[in-house]
């Protein structure tokens, strides 16, 4: 005689079968948060890591000359590196051969002039970012003109040093043009340290670092030779 499932044991197999579904379910939604957390994270660092590589590039083609443009009323030149100690929001802009020219014959060199410096957000004035300006032309003065962009978001720390061969030490400021400063040279290396907020935990900071090598240290001269 065949005997069918009580109702009580139909129940009981439906409960085991809806409590094994929901763990694997759960099982699966915690790798998705996992796995998205994660990506994430990667996300953030290669912002920064693409941030600070364009940095490394831009820097390691600096370079002052003493050439002057003749048309100007004041005769100073061109060209400058000049790194700022603001405490957390440094500053720098430089002269550079990184310009890379978008549209083909374009009335453009591969000289620039660039800055990176902490600024506030203009959507959000509570969080400061790291910015890029660039000129496409060096002008009279290489601090200002040009296009700005947003690199980074959330920056709590830029911090910028130069290795003065001559001192042989780290300085915080660095000024091509001043006559008190380091006139007409650059230094050899850049250090750079750029923290921001970790994107997960309140209240915590991810720390990003890197240094540069600068091969042309000393102002390049433009002078005629005539033999």
């Amino acid at each position: 005689m065949k005997r069918g499932f009580t109702l009580l044991e139909v129940i009981l197999a439906v409960t085991v079968l809806a409590l094994i579904g929901t763990m694997v379910y759960g099982g699966f939604a915690q790798t998705a948060l996992n796995k998205a957390r994660v990506e994430e994270d990667v996300d953030h660092s290669r912002v920064v890591h693409m941030a600070l590589e364009r940095m490394v590039r831009e820097l390691s083609m600096a370079f002052v000359s003493t050439h002057v443009n003749p048309s100007l009323d004041l005769r100073v030149s061109n060209t400058a590196f000049i790194g700022k100690d603001n405490g957390r929001d440094d500053r720098i802009d430089f002269t550079s051969f990184s310009h890379r020219r978008l549209y083909r014959n374009a009335r453009e060199s591969d000289q620039n002039e660039i800055s990176y410096f902490v600024a506030q957000h203009p959507d959000e004035p509570d969080m400061n970012v790291l910015a890029r300006r660039e000129q496409n032309r060096i002008d009279d003065d290489p601090r200002r003109g040009g296009k700005s962009q947003i690199l980074v978001e959330n920056v709590e720390e830029f911090n910028v040093e130069y290795f003065d061969p001559l001192l042989s030490e780290w300085v915080e400021t660095w000024d091509s043009v001043n006559t008190l400063a380091q006139p007409n040279r650059l230094p050899t290396q850049v250090r750079i340290r750029l923290s921001v907020k970790d994107p997960r935990r309140a209240g915590k900071t991810q720390t990003f670092g890197t240094r540069v090598t600068i091969p042309l240290t000393f102002a390049l001269n433009h002078a005629n030779y005539n033999p």
